[in-house]
């Protein structure tokens, strides 16, 4: 008996010592997780311009925006809101880092389809966060009739940026965006069909459920019939949804013609006036 007790000791004893070094082999390989920073900006949006914020994994945003006309017709065109434009569409987060859209714009009755993926995420060894953004419009309002050789590729434009954006602060972050634009059919007297841009906003809290935002894009190729954009806005958050209020000198809600077709002047009050809304589910 005494045998028996003395081998089921040293049995345990050696069960224990091997448990112990496994689970200290454990520990030596084991990596701790990276602390990444939140809420860079709290809107998928800037203002028009697209933020490094993605959806989560099967989230979907129901997205509904207005760009009126503008402010400087006065009480004749209802100080703009008698020549609205709408935005319906959604994107879906397919992961964490990827999510897909697609909307509808009455203005040149235009379709757009984008893809959207993390390239990298600010945190404790990275300093930045880094977001890919493509997008293809395809412009239904060319008629055979005005184009009688027009053909689906004609209607075509491709648009590629990277988001560039950092969270200096619990109440401040900032965002860099370079785009090319590539257009299938152009009008060569105003315009190119590849067109470089620099775009700069950023993003102020003001308050727990507001922010003040506002963006500029410096356009390398574009024609003197056309200005920069510059953007003013403000988040206002709401329960499940993101409301933003915009103030911008280019009416259109697509990046190629947002970036490339801005015409209002701010120092003639020239410029529109519109919103986005977000609903998540």
């Amino acid at each position: 008996m005494k045998k028996l007790i003395l081998a089921a000791c040293l049995f345990g004893a050696i069960t224990v010592s091997a448990q112990d070094d496994l689970l200290a082999e454990l520990d030596s390989t084991q990596t701790v997780s990276e602390n990444y920073v939140t809420a860079v900006f709290k809107g998928l949006q800037i203002v028009t311009l697209q933020t490094t914020k993605m959806p989560a994994k099967k989230e979907f945003y129901f997205v509904v925006s207005h760009r009126f006309g503008s402010v400087k017709d006065g009480i004749s065109e209802f100080f703009g809101l008698d020549m609205a434009t709408t935005k319906i569409g959604g994107v879906y987060g397919i992961t964490d880092w990827l999510s897909v859209s697609a909307s509808r714009h009455t203005m040149l009755k235009m379709y757009e389809t984008s893809i959207k993926y993390r390239l990298a995420r600010q945190g404790d060894n990275f300093p930045l966060e880094i977001v890919g953004y493509n997008t293809v419009d395809i412009n239904t309002f060319l008629e055979e009739k005005d184009y009688p050789k027009i053909e689906f590729n004609d209607r075509l434009a491709y648009i590629s940026q990277l988001l560039i954006s950092r969270k200096l602060s619990d109440k401040v972050s900032l965002q860099l965006v370079p785009s090319f634009i590539h257009k299938n059919l152009y009008d060569p007297a105003i315009e190119n069909d590849n067109q470089f841009s620099v775009g700069a906003g950023g993003r102020v809290k003001l308050t727990k459920r507001l922010s003040l935002n506002a963006e500029y894009v410096y356009n390398a190729d574009k024609p003197d019939f056309y200005v920069n954009p510059l953007s003013v806005g403000l988040d206002i958050e709401t329960g499940g949804h993101v409301f933003q209020l915009i103030f911008t000198n280019s009416q259109s809600m697509t990046e190629s013609g947002y970036i490339t077709h801005a015409a209002g002047d701010w120092g003639d009050g020239d410029f529109f006036f519109g919103f986005n809304l977000y609903r998540v589910f």
